[in-house]
Formats: structure tokens, C-alpha cells, sequence
């Protein structure tokens, strides 16, 4: 077989690719972003939880959340732009060496400040390679249909790894150090930081034989259009509201449900598992919707998704019980875990295909600018108020928000 992506987009020099082909190269594709992502995934269940462990507080819990996607505010526009002109390799070994670097700090020294840098590091990383994936993937595609099927194979890879993230993290920090016989709590959270440091190895050797795709050739206007611009066009700005509320929902179940762990005794890997059981049900509809991709219409999913999301929301904060928590977050991973697919097919549909690496960049700084402010809301709210009205405050700015979604089928 010729590089990963060959079977993606054909040449003019080669003949098209087989099905196998073109399956085996978004295979790799998805493999690669796997462990990239469980990598910071990991990191955002480990880090919260050592901080919470040596004493601070839901606030500060809620500034290390936000720092992981700080740096993708200012480095999404900057990444995209990156990703339009140089492809898909050279961002993502970008990404690899940094979430390496961000990993192996907090695994040498395991403080709040040096986890805060981490987090910098770690949402850098996994922002910029994503861009730089999705515009790749969303190039390859040669129809509508195949935009859902593909996007939604590729957003398997996010719900994928927040499974193999924080479980793989809570079990290191539970038993690893127990097996050493030595201080659980301190080489339990280095072992974990060590495996996240390991991960963007084999996201390097999923990724680094791909061919890129060939350059998109403009004229000079479309070159110099801004990607400011995009927000002139209603569904665009529609699509990043929708987008923004359901990131919000998917920031508050991770902020939360450590901290409704950590008041109810639950040990890591209960959190882990609980965190994992979301993770596992968005894989799993995922994988369930490009077999039924010719039949889904993008603003029914997401109107549905926000209404269903804003049921869930008013009834978790009830939930007492490991079991019962898990199968919240099962109803959640399913509900929120179709969004993505929807939310990608339709942006590349309304984008110029010069500035599909912009339009990403755009919409992840729009709701990473997002994750920046809202753990800082929900660690205040969540000390002052109480995690509930955290729950209930989101869930009904999403059944509000479900309407802008509906809009979406004009």
C-alpha cells in the first residue's frame, strides 16, 4: 500500500483507491488522534485531581481547566492558518513534541504551578494537530454523505480516547503506587503523567507516513480574505453558537463529576470509570452513525441533542450513586457524541475550501475562549452555589439554544 492518505485523495498520477485502502488510511488517521487526545484527556482528570489532593480548591481546579484551552484562544486562527498552508504532518509533529514536553513536566515536578503549564502545553498540542486532522480529513471527503461518514468515524477518536485518558490516569494513580510500595498519591500521579508523556509516540507512528493533499489553488482575493470574515455568513455564526453551548454542556460534565466524586468519597478510577461510561456511549454512537449517515439531516441531530441534553442536566444533579451517575453519563456520552459529526459536515459544507483550516481555527477558538471563562464560572458558582445550579444554569441555556440549531435547516 502506498502513504496512509493515498487512499484518501487520488492523484492524477496514480489510479483511485480501493474501499480497503481508503479505510485503512482514516483508520491510521483516527488511531493517531487517539492517542494525542488521550493523552490531554488523561491530564485533564489527573492534574484536577492531585490539586484537588494536596488541597486546593474548586476554584483553582476550575483555573487549571481553563488553562487547558487557553492557548487555544490565540493559537486556533494562527494553527489553522498553519494547517492551510503546510498540510498535515509538520502541525501534527508539532503536536506530538509539545504535548510530549507538557506531559513530562508535571511527571518531574508535580505542583500546582508546573501542572498549570502542563495544561498550556497540552491543549496547544491537541488544538493544533486537530485542525490540522479535521482539514485534512474534511478535504478527502467527496460528497455530503461521505463528510458525515467520515467526520464521524474521525470524531470516534475524541470519544475513544476520553475513555482510554482518564481511566488509564485513574488506575495508575490508584494502584501504581501500591505495586511499588512506595507513597501512593505521588508516584501513582508520576506513573500517570509518565504514560500521557508516551501516547504522542504512537500517534507519530499512526501519522507520520501520510501523503499530504495536493494545494488548493486560489486567486489572490480568496488568499487574502480574512477569517473574520466567515462570521458575516449566518449559519456561520449560527453553527459556532450551537457549537459553543454544546462544548459548554461536554466542559461542565468534566468539571463536575470529579468534584461530585471527590465530595463523595468515590475513588479515582470510580471517577475515571464514570468519566470513561460518557466517553464509551459518544464512541459508540459514532460509530453507529455513518452507517445510517444518508438519513440523518444535521439540524435535526443537534436540535434533538440540546433538548436531551437539557433534560439530562435538570435530573444529574440527583444522582447519588456511582451506578447511577454512570448511566447519566451514558444517556450524556450518547446525546452529546452525535453533535460533532453534525457540527464538522456542516461547516465544511458553508466554507470555502481555501480557508477550511481558518473556519476550524475560528470555531475552536470560539469555544475555547469558551472553556477558558466557564470552568473560572463554574468553580465560583460551584463553591458559592453549589455544583447544581451549575447543572441546571447550562441545561437551560441549552433547551434556549436548541432553536438556533433548528434555524440551521435553511
Amino acid at each position: 500500500m502506498k502513504g496512509a492518505d493515498a487512499a484518501l485523495e487520488p492523484s492524477s498520477e496514480s489510479p483511485p483507491p480501493s474501499g480497503a485502502d481508503r479505510a485503512w488510511a482514516l483508520l491510521r488517521l483516527i488511531c493517531g488522534h487517539i492517542c494525542l487526545h488521550a493523552s490531554m484527556a488523561g491530564m485533564r482528570m489527573a492534574a484536577p485531581l492531585l490539586a484537588l489532593r494536596v488541597g486546593h480548591s474548586a476554584v483553582h481546579v476550575g483555573f487549571l481547566l481553563a488553562l487547558f484551552s487557553l492557548s487555544q484562544v490565540f493559537l486556533a486562527l494562527p494553527a489553522g492558518r498553519y494547517a492551510d498552508k503546510h498540510g498535515l504532518r509538520r502541525p501534527m509533529g508539532l503536536g506530538v513534541v509539545v504535548a510530549m514536553v507538557g506531559a513530562l513536566l508535571s511527571f518531574f515536578f508535580p505542583v500546582y504551578p508546573v501542572l498549570c503549564a502542563s495544561a498550556l502545553c497540552m491543549g496547544a498540542a491537541t488544538g493544533a494537530a486537530s485542525i490540522a486532522l479535521q482539514r485534512h480529513v474534511g478535504r478527502a471527503a467527496r460528497d455530503k454523505t461521505e463528510l458525515k461518514q467520515v467526520f464521524s468515524w474521525l470524531a470516534i477518536g475524541p470519544a475513544v480516547s476520553n475513555f482510554l485518558g482518564p481511566v488509564s490516569a485513574g488506575l495508575l494513580i490508584d494502584f501504581a503506587g501500591a505495586a511499588l510500595g512506595a507513597d501512593v498519591p505521588l508516584v501513582g500521579f508520576r506513573a500517570a503523567f509518565l504514560f500521557m508523556a508516551l501516547l504522542p509516540l504512537l500517534t507519530w507512528w499512526c501519522i507520520h507516513a501520510t501523503q499530504e493533499l495536493p494545494v488548493v489553488v486560489t486567486a489572490p482575493h480568496e488568499r487574502a480574505a480574512s477569517a473574520w470574515a466567515l462570521l458575516r455568513v449566518p449559519a456561520m455564526r449560527r453553527l459556532l453558537l450551537v457549537n459553543w453551548l454544546l462544548s459548554a454542556c461536554w466542559d461542565v460534565h468534566t468539571f463536575v463529576v470529579p468534584l461530585l466524586g471527590h465530595e463523595r468519597a468515590f475513588s479515582a478510577s470510580v471517577i475515571g470509570t464514570i468519566l470513561g461510561a460518557f466517553a464509551i456511549a459518544a464512541a459508540a454512537v459514532r460509530v453507529a452513525m455513518p452507517l445510517v449517515a444518508t438519513h440523518l439531516k444535521e439540524w435535526v441531530v443537534l436540535s434533538g441533542a440540546m433538548l436531551a441534553t437539557a433534560a439530562l442536566f435538570a435530573v444529574y444533579p440527583f444522582m447519588v450513586s456511582p451506578w447511577t451517575m454512570g448511566l447519566c453519563s451514558v444517556c450524556l456520552g450518547v446525546s452529546l457524541g452525535s453533535v460533532q459529526p453534525m457540527i464538522m459536515s456542516t461547516l465544511h459544507q458553508i466554507t470555502p475550501h481555501a480557508q477550511h483550516g481558518q473556519a476550524l481555527g475560528l470555531r475552536l477558538m470560539a469555544i475555547n475562549f469558551s472553556s477558558v471563562v466557564m470552568p473560572l464560572l463554574f468553580g465560583t458558582a460551584g463553591a458559592v452555589l453549589g455544583v447544581s445550579v451549575v447543572f441546571w444554569s447550562v441545561g437551560t441555556l441549552v433547551a434556549l439554544g436548541s432553536r438556533l440549531a433548528w434555524d440551521l435547516r435553511a
